[in-house]
């Protein structure tokens, strides 16, 4: 991109990124006053190139400083998609305030005839006229504090509060006085293989695809689990009872978002809830740890309308430049996107899709 505008674009591997670039993206995303998700700090992509090695960026200068970072894979065919899509929950340009172009411009410079995104940010308005859906991403807001949020709790899901809490104590009892406890940010590795375990089997239950069947996603994971930084940093947290864990979350973290990511539990222990449990005990210690915000990520669950304040909102849809190659994606996306959001919008039907799902996990499971 060059001409009037006096932007230029390069596109490199996200390895080549030098330091002076990485602390550049970092200033560009404090600035532009979203919500700091470590989705869309450097280190997310740095570790998504390491196991997906079509993942690039374009660098946007302007003065010959940067002005930008945009983030994505690219396929074989000019086909491009955003950094991590299917697991990451937070996607989109960083750019200075200020600058303008156009998403045409932008895919051009990029040599991509189409970039799709499921998790777009709001805010992002390069990328939003293209946005073909908007979804509710449920937050947990504890900025004034836990006791505060427990008070949002006891008004406005009282029978979720007390039903949750008398179950962490008969957990308690059941397993011995102070047997239970918890940890916010476990480094033990077998903890982490032990949530992956429970979340494949959750996926197979439900007769989902199982996300840590792909190589890519558990090798990513277990690289997150080892990135420590201020901006995006993994955190395991497990729920114990006498030594044994019940329920564990990995998510990513910056200093003021904790992105809840992939959360799972023992079945065995089913009848206390441990991942209700779970999630209180993650709200309690992130705010201690200075954390105004929990994202639960996109997708309807009975649990997240419990436990929420609010809501953000993310987009779904592909930017496109005219031609051969953007009719043909238009073409094979198109009629899944619009099924899936038909089903999605009514409720009886979606509730009919879900059990149809769980009936095939059963199958599987023979």
């Amino acid at each position: 991109m060059s001409g009037s505008s006096g932007l230029h674009t390069r596109v490199i591997k996200p390895g080549e990124l030098g330091g002076t670039e990485c602390e550049s993206w970092r200033e560009l995303r404090a600035k532009s006053g979203a919500p700091a998700n470590p989705f869309m700090e450097p280190e997310f992509t740095l570790a998504v190139a390491a196991v997906r090695p079509r993942a690039r960026v374009a660098v946007i200068e302007e003065g010959g400083s940067p002005a930008g970072f945009f983030p994505y894979e690219k396929g074989p065919f000019g086909q491009g998609r955003a950094i991590g899509l299917g697991v990451s929950d937070c996607q989109g340009l960083v750019l200075r305030p200020g600058v303008r172009l156009s998403a045409r411009e932008l895919l051009r410079d990029c040599s991509l005839a189409t970039w799709e995104f499921d998790n777009l940010e709001a805010g992002q308005t390069v990328f939003l006229p293209d946005s073909g859906e908007e979804f509710g991403s449920p937050v947990i807001d504890i900025g004034g504090g836990f006791a505060a949020y427990e008070e949002h709790l006891r008004r406005h899901a009282p029978k979720f509060h007390r039903t949750t809490t008398a179950k962490q104590r008969k957990l308690a009892r059941q397993t011995g006085a102070g047997a239970v406890r918890f940890v916010f940010d476990e480094r033990d590795p077998a903890a982490l293989r032990t949530l992956m375990a429970w979340k494949s089997a959750q996926y197979r239950r439900t007769g989902r695809r199982d996300r840590f069947a792909q190589d890519w996603i558990s090798a990513l994971v277990r690289r997150l689990h080892g990135t420590r930084t201020p901006g995006c940093s993994g955190v395991l947290s497990v729920l114990y009872a006498a030594d044994r864990p019940v329920a564990a979350h990995f998510g990513l973290r910056s200093r003021t978002v904790l992105s809840c990511w992939f959360p799972a539990y023992d079945t065995d222990f089913a009848k206390y809830s441990p991942g209700l449990i779970l999630h209180l005990r993650m709200a309690e210690a992130a705010a201690s740890e200075g954390i105004g915000m929990l994202d639960l990520g996109r997708g309807a669950a009975e649990y997240k309308d419990s436990l929420k304040t609010g809501e953000l909102r993310v987009h779904g849809g592909s930017s496109t430049r005219p031609g051969a190659r953007a009719v043909l994606h238009r073409l094979s996306r198109e009629p899944v996107r619009r099924a899936h959001s038909y089903v999605r919008d009514r409720p009886r039907l979606a509730q009919h899709a879900k059990q149809a799902l769980k009936q095939l996990g059963r199958l599987r499971g023979r």
